[in-house]
């Protein structure tokens, strides 16, 4: 015992000194700056609760008691926006971008902006961002109903939605559109109109022009403009105030988004985003209009929330992928992309490894470089476009499923759960069960069945429409998706059909177009596609469209160098196309009959302003069909000579 006591107390050399101190400064050293992993809030293996009457419900609630609301003093979109202001302390709250100026809006100043004139529903016929924001508050403020008008649905869509809403009051950015609305004043359309509110600088003509129609024209100085207790989009589903906060709650409860984010203005969800993100106090930036500048406008804004769409994101993957040109760069990549996605089964999601200094920082900066979550929705997503942007990014990537009908979202993926091809659990403010659908063989008995919804985020119905009301929400008050889902064994849910849009070939089997389509836009050529079918037909013809970033070197590979208008004709590249097209619909599983036996290449994209895209940029699949009437003819042709 002595010489214990003796070796333990007597004095150490100095090299033996300082080596503890370097060991201890070493496991300081490792123990701070170790990369953190994400805990998950719940069970991965157990993501949702079976319930009475086979539906399930989120593992976030204790009880069965569905979320309403997040935050006891937001309870409105208005004390929603009221909290922002408190928590932010009056704050930066929009930010505005230009190519010739800067400019921010506090939350005071936000708010201030009032209407003095007060309507029971107020159209918002409006482009700019901002504009849409101020007025869309300035309708919650005082219990208003919006509604959303967009002119590329057409003369006959505005004249439509203003007299099926009984609008009194339109606001619009432009002289020219107060102009449509003033001529189907004369021609007697839309009787019940009484006021506009232009935000644009407008010459006196314009005012006694309405004033002759009993319209009365003011600018949004003299209205002094600051969202409603309806969400109506042209369908005219109609969502309260307790619709969408419940989902933003819900998006909050899953993820507990913190209030220092800053967000650019994204493509999905827009209003739902919103909601969460100015509850919370934080900003949202705006981006300049154009696509091509998003870059730009992403290293400006720094963003730190960005809700996006599957196709950005292939387009991402995309630029990572053909950054490596030549085979050092390609093993690099690959290297570098395997140590990363060690890290992320591991959970651990980090953008300051060596391998992101070295080989990611780039992609990164173009994203701003301070992006912490994605969120992905609007269509499903390549499972390994998925993997691979959690890597390179370095960032949580969520992607989320639902309809307008229920305010956005009614599942969600969760912290830490960085598997793929599901669209995660319940939301916490609603169930999901699924139900038999005999004729396309989907039975809930066995896990799959149209995806149904009941919760606070479900929408009251569509306005002045009960016979589509009845259809979307049974007796009961399930919402009726027309998606196929099925329920995986961890309690998430895939969805992997389409009940809505389906239609039969000539031999009798039954065809889902959207997920086709789904699939066919994985091919790296591809930036459109529209699957069309007939019942006296026995097989598909498709309709691609080139992704104009991505055709000239996939030309350049079959030696076509100089792109024209022939390009598109070529046989050549037609083949190519479409083998390519096929491969990835084997390898997705799509079935013989599932797949396009030829297609048309057409060189512009399917637009929203030619009529053959809604507003959120689904396919209008009859004017789709009538456009391309010709060529959709002649493919038939072809194939019986």
């Amino acid at each position: 015992m002595i010489w214990l006591l003796d070796f333990l107390f007597s004095p150490l050399p100095t090299p033996a000194l300082i080596g503890l101190v370097v060991l201890g400064a070493a496991i300081f050293f490792w123990v701070t700056t170790r990369p953190k992993t994400i805990s998950p809030p719940i069970d991965l293996n157990n993501q949702s609760i079976g319930i009475q009457g086979g539906a399930r419900r989120s593992t976030f609630l204790p009880e069965n008691e569905l979320l309403a609301y997040y935050y006891e003093d937001a309870k409105t979109m208005y004390e929603a926006f009221q909290r922002g202001l408190h928590v932010s302390e009056n704050g930066p709250c929009l930010g505005l971008l230009n190519l010739l100026w800067r400019k921010h809006l506090n939350y005071r100043t936000y708010l201030g902006n009032k209407l003095r004139v007060v309507a029971s529903l107020t159209v918002l016929f409006l482009a700019s961002f901002v504009q849409w924001i101020i007025s869309e508050y300035a309708c919650y403020t005082y219990s208003m109903v919006a509604v959303p008008l967009y002119d590329t649905l057409g003369p006959d869509a505005i004249v439509f939605i203003i007299n099926k809403a009984d609008i009194s009051m339109v606001i619009c950015d432009k002289p020219e559109k107060a102009l449509i609305l003033l001529e189907n004043c004369e021609q007697g359309k839309i009787p019940d109109l009484k006021t506009i509110i232009l935000m644009d600088l407008f010459e006196d003509e314009l005012k006694d022009k309405g004033a002759k129609e009993g319209v009365e024209i003011l600018s949004f100085q003299e209205a002094e403009v600051c969202e409603p207790l309806t969400y109506s989009d042209p369908k005219g589903a109609m969502l309260t105030h307790e619709n969408v906060v419940a989902n933003a709650a819900a998006f909050l409860k899953s993820t507990e988004v913190s209030c220092c984010f800053r967000v650019c203005r994204p493509t999905w969800c827009w209003f739902l985003w919103r909601l969460v993100i100015l509850s919370n106090g934080a900003r949202v930036g705006f981006f300049q209009g154009d696509i091509r500048l998003l870059t730009d406008d992403m290293k400006t804004l720094k963003p730190t929330v960005f809700p996006t769409v599957p196709r950005l994101l292939n387009r991402i993957s995309d630029k990572i992928q053909s950054g490596a040109q030549n085979p050092l760069k390609r093993v690099l990549l690959n290297f570098a992309l395997a140590r990363k996605l060690d890290e992320v089964k591991k959970g651990i999601l980090r953008n300051d490894s060596i391998w992101d200094k070295m080989i990611f920082k780039k992609v990164q900066e173009t994203m701003g470089g301070q992006v912490r979550i994605m969120v992905t929705a609007a269509a499903p997503i390549s499972p390994s476009v998925l993997t691979l942007l959690r890597g390179a990014l370095g960032c949580q990537i969520f992607e989320a499923y639902g309809q307008t009908e229920c305010a956005a979202g009614c599942t969600f993926t969760v912290p830490g759960d960085c598997t793929t091809g599901h669209v995660g659990a319940p939301l916490p403010c609603n169930i999901i069960k699924l139900e038999d659908v005999a004729d396309m063989n989907y039975f809930s008995s066995n896990n799959e069945g149209e995806v149904c919804i009941k919760g606070s985020n479900v929408f009251k119905g569509y306005l002045k429409d009960p016979e589509r009301t009845a259809e979307a929400i049974d007796k009961d008050g399930w919402l009726h998706t027309g998606d196929i889902g099925k329920w995986m064994p961890n309690g998430t849910l895939k969805i992997i059909d389409r009940k809505k849009n389906i239609f039969k070939l000539a031999q009798g089997e039954y065809i889902a177009p959207e997920k086709i389509e789904n699939v066919y836009i994985r091919s790296t050529p591809v930036a459109q596609v529209f699957v069309h079918g007939e019942s006296l037909k026995s097989s598909l013809v498709g309709i691609v469209v080139p992704d104009p970033e991505v055709l000239p070197k996939f030309a350049a590979k079959l030696g076509i160098k100089d792109l024209s208008e022939e390009t598109y004709k070529n046989s050549v590249l037609k083949k190519a196309i479409l083998e390519d097209m096929v491969k990835i619909g084997r390898e997705a599983g799509l079935k013989s009959f599932e797949q396009v036996k030829d297609i048309y290449i057409h060189p512009e994209m399917f637009t929203i302003e030619q009529g053959l895209l809604t507003p959120t940029l689904k396919a209008k699949r009859a004017e789709l069909s009538k456009y391309f009437q010709t060529q959709l003819e002649a493919l038939y042709a072809n194939m019986q000579e």
